[in-house]
């Protein structure tokens, strides 16, 4: 019988940390105040690729359909650490920060805003009660580069120009909008071609993602993506200034969890009622993702009611996952060395994190085509955490 894995520990060092990539390409362009935990060279052009969905493992495992990235991987090619959650959301305001996030509070896909007692989307569904800029209210790396004399550049889809999460980690400099992967590859050439003043330039790339989100990593479809991809790095390595420096790194891994493990915690009986109650006893909000659940217990809840509902969900997921207080994932390090008062209210009292092929809803809550989604991510496995950096100086 196997052994449950321990919880990993943390916090991760700025030189293995995702939130690292644009800080280091903002230092090696000169920016004053940037650290440059990377060690990159010294340059007028940076260009930041990132691959949603990019995991290192899954990109070990299918490096044979991605040439450019496997030849890369082979010369020195790195491996960095997502934010907890591992999800976008938190990911990629932690890279537009160079923040953990118990300092920036983009806390998860779905989070609880305490002040109004309501669960905010984090990517795409945020109410417009939530001002993004109030609820992120620290400094991007892209204002700092701008306010520095650089040229910073997002190039990304039309719809994330002005979205919420734009705002709220990724703003500043200008944006480039491109609709299909190919567009994004020749907008990007043509910023580069025209630069005439540092530039850092950031280019992103959902379609690995949304594929195996849909397919499963390793499908015809998600192979496809990964190749076309490859092609897009490929092509624009060709074509960029000499000096120019390259990287590409992800936000989170994935993992495939099929139909019969993706559970709904929250399920009705015939008669209307919780068939398993015990998991929600005093619970005034849910949370998180599938993989990585938090929960929220209301103001007049007692010590021993949390302890019976912890202990409710060790018993039936604790084989599969791990179960514990938020006290217990700060200290382990997953949101940071510091989690500040405003972002500590925001996660959940206790936390289920995944480590098997398990996912968790509230039925109550997400859409019915949720229980669909069969590549997942969001909790800190090595699968879901661990992505590539890979480096060019062309």
């Amino acid at each position: 019988m196997s052994q449950t894995p321990a919880p990993p520990a943390g916090p991760v060092p700025a030189e293995r940390a995702l939130r690292s990539v644009l800080t280091s390409a903002a230092a090696a362009l000169g920016v004053p105040g940037e650290v440059d935990a990377l060690g990159l060279p010294s340059t007028r052009r940076a260009v930041v690729v990132l691959v949603d969905g990019l995991g290192r493992g899954v990109l070990k495992r299918h490096a044979g359909h991605a040439p450019t990235l496997r030849a890369a991987m082979a010369d020195g090619g790195r491996v960095l650490l997502a934010a907890t959650p591992t999800t976008t959301a938190a990911s990629l305001t932690s890279l537009g920060t160079g923040l953990d996030v118990g300092e920036h509070g983009v806390a998860g896909y779905d989070v609880l805003d305490p002040d109004r007692g309501v669960v905010v989307n984090q990517l795409g569904g945020w109410d417009e009660a939530t001002d993004p800029t109030v609820w992120q209210p620290r400094s991007t790396v892209f204002e700092r580069a701008a306010a520095a004399g650089v040229d910073a550049v997002t190039v990304s889809l039309p719809e994330f120009e002005r979205s919420a999460l734009t705002r709220a980690g990724l703003r500043g400099g200008r944006y480039v909008a491109a609709r299909g992967l190919l567009a994004r590859g020749r907008a990007a050439e043509e910023v580069l071609a025209a630069a005439r003043e540092p530039t850092l330039l950031y280019l992103y790339a959902n379609e690995l993602d949304k594929t195996g989100h849909r397919h499963g990593v390793g499908s015809r479809d998600w192979l496809h993506a990964l190749e076309e991809i490859d092609a897009l790095l490929r092509r624009l390595l060709s074509r960029v200034p000499a000096g120019t420096v390259v990287l590409a790194t992800g936000d989170h891994g994935m993992v495939d969890v099929p139909a019969s493990r993706r559970v709904d915690y929250a399920a009705l009986g015939e008669d209307g009622t919780l068939v398993h109650p015990e998991l929600l006893d005093g619970v005034a909000h849910t949370a998180g993702e599938p993989r990585l659940v938090q929960l929220h217990f209301g103001a007049d809840v007692d010590a021993g009611r949390r302890d019976a509902v912890r202990a409710a969900w060790q018993a039936r997921y604790g084989t599969h996952a791990w179960v514990l207080t938020r006290d217990e994932a700060e200290a382990l390090g997953w949101f940071g060395e510091r989690v500040e008062e405003r972002v500590r209210q925001r996660i959940g009292d206790l936390i289920v994190a995944a480590h098997g092929d398990l996912a968790l809803y509230d039925g109550r809550r997400v859409s019915p085509r949720a229980f669909e989604m069969v590549g997942q991510h969001g909790s800190p496995t090595r699968a879901e955490r661990e992505v590539p950096l890979l480096q060019w100086v062309r």
